[in-house]
């Protein structure tokens, strides 16, 4: 039995994407400068369109976020041929996209952003970005982790508990030390160690939930 996961051209079409990616232009550009107005000027399409796809400005927030997430890719396994090498090229590519994702421009402008309207309870930001960024990552990822489990590869009494540990392996203080601008970290020197931190990653997670590790 597979595991279908949603891929992001099933979820948008290519005119919705340039619309989304134009509104996360804008939010780069400008942050709570996000209008139904900019976006259709930028994407070149009418606000009738907007609201017909997304219908309101909050609606066009939560699309875009989910975009933004879907960069985070969930693996496709077929539960009768999971092995050790699917597992951890799963996990590795799980790390390699959520790095990649987190540590950009886009990213970080979200999260600041999200932030400091739930400080001000603003609007309903900060629930967007949490509900369409974070959260639906892990309900995506945890059923990789279950199938692993079942299939004898992974020992845990939680999926919750394993997917924040592994989200921990991963993002350790990278994003936080972004947000806050922390200047002895960068962009490009978090990119050149991507696929190192990544193998640390995913090796410590199965030293800690690996089947052979809890014989």
């Amino acid at each position: 039995m597979a595991l279908a996961i949603k891929v992001n051209e099933e979820t948008f079409t290519p005119r919705q994407q340039a619309v989304l990616t134009a509104a996360l232009d804008l939010l780069v550009e400008n942050g709570d400068g996000l209008t139904m107005t900019a976006v259709a000027r930028r994407a070149s399409c009418s606000k009738e369109t907007l609201y017909k796809w997304f219908g309101d400005r909050e609606g066009l927030l939560t699309a875009t976020v989910q975009w933004q997430a879907a960069k985070v890719r969930m693996p496709y396994v077929d539960r009768s041929h999971l092995n050790a090498k699917a597992l951890r090229a799963s996990l590795e590519q799980f790390a390699r996209d959520l790095l990649t994702t987190i540590i950009g421009e886009v990213s970080i402008t979200l999260n600041r952003t999200a932030i400091t309207h739930a400080a001000q309870e603003k609007d309903s930001l900060g629930n967007i970005v949490l509900e369409n960024g974070p959260l639906a990552i892990r309900r995506r990822l945890k059923p990789i982790l279950e199938a692993a489990r079942d299939a004898r590869l992974l020992r845990f009494p939680s999926s919750e508990e394993a997917y924040r540990t592994f989200f921990g392996l991963v993002v350790r203080d990278v994003q936080i030390r972004l947000l806050l601008g922390d200047k002895g970290l960068t962009q490009s020197n978090v990119e050149s160690n991507i696929e190192a931190d990544v193998k640390v990653a995913a090796e410590q997670f199965l030293a800690l939930y690996g089947a052979k590790a809890n014989n």
